[in-house]
């Protein structure tokens, strides 16, 4: 079924291959369009140089009118945490 967020989604992932945002890779995990996996990597010079951050964004069939479900499955030091 081809719903107008289904057809959003391809879209920006076509263009993310074509024209992909230094720092980030994402894409559908198992040719599930609403479900992404996604990696940033560290900016230079900041506290997360060399880091890479693994998450997961859950998109609705409200997209684009209403975000992503981001999850970061990687651990990274925030000085609220308890770990």
């Amino acid at each position: 079924m081809s719903t107008p967020s289904r057809k959003r989604l391809m879209r920006d992932f076509k263009r993310l291959q074509q024209d992909p945002p230094a720092g980030i890779s994402g894409a559908p995990v198992d040719n599930n369009i609403m479900v992404w996996n996604a990696v940033i990597f560290g900016p230079d010079d900041t506290p997360w140089d060399g880091g890479t951050f693994k998450l997961t964004l859950q998109f609705s069939e409200d997209y684009p009118n209403k975000p992503p479900t981001v999850r970061f499955i990687s651990r990274m030091f925030h000085p609220n945490s308890k770990f």
